[in-house]
């Protein structure tokens, strides 16, 4: 009944949520907090809506990521962003991917899909962000998160995902969508496998940072009189 599934959901998400406040930091618990009331009171009601909730429903799905960096950084910086982005793209290819073999069924239950009601947007978003992918490891040794071996080593599987985007994109056919569909599935978790392999160790930012620090003071030095 509704009064079941609401009464475990709360007592699922209220000590998760505490956990995470108490036991990680409140920053992380703030974000978990905030993933639950978009999921439920933004993302699930749009299904009928619009289809603008597939754009809520990626939020939702980057978010994760992003308090994983929170609870071990304590801190929403650029590392947390980056990683948000990266998931957030994903999953256009992914789920628009997935959606068009599945329209005729959310056709039947009433869901607004880019893919029921938009098809060429379905496929044009999912290429779009398939090339994002691209964009978005370059990204990563810019803002000193990974070495620059981290683009050049993911290039090859982002421009695979990306061909099959752009096969998507021209067929419009189940058996393209299908191929985009189980690239993702395996796509993301070696994108992340290579990016902490070329990951920016802690000791060398924080050998960086001292060795700006310390020619900043002996320039101050040479100003003093």
């Amino acid at each position: 009944s509704p009064l079941l599934a609401v009464c475990f959901a709360a007592s699922c998400g209220v000590p998760g949520i505490a956990l995470l406040t108490l036991g990680v930091n409140p920053l992380t618990g703030a974000l978990g907090a905030f993933n639950i009331f978009l999921y439920t009171c933004c993302y699930t009601p749009m299904k009928r809506m619009s289809i603008a909730n597939t754009w809520v429903g990626a939020v939702v799905g980057a978010i994760p990521p992003v308090m994983g960096w929170t609870a071990a950084t304590g801190s929403l910086d650029a590392g947390a962003l980056l990683l948000g982005g990266i998931l957030y793209s994903w999953q256009f290819p992914h789920f628009n991917a997935l959606s068009w073999g599945l329209r005729e069924d959310y056709s039947r239950g009433g869901y607004c899909m880019m893919s029921v009601t938009h098809p060429g947007l379905c496929r044009r978003v999912a290429l779009r962000h398939c090339l994002a992918l691209i964009g978005l490891s370059t990204v990563a040794p810019v803002l000193d998160i990974t070495t620059w071996t981290f683009p050049v080593i993911s290039l090859p599987i982002n421009l695979y995902i990306s061909y099959l985007g752009f096969r998507f994109y021209r067929d419009a056919d189940r058996s393209s969508s299908r191929k985009l569909f189980f690239c993702s599935l395996w796509h993301l978790p070696m994108l992340l496998l290579v990016m902490f392999t070329c990951k920016k160790s802690f000791l060398e930012k924080e050998e960086k940072g001292n060795l700006l620090g310390g020619n900043h003071g002996r320039a101050m030095e040479i100003r003093l009189p």
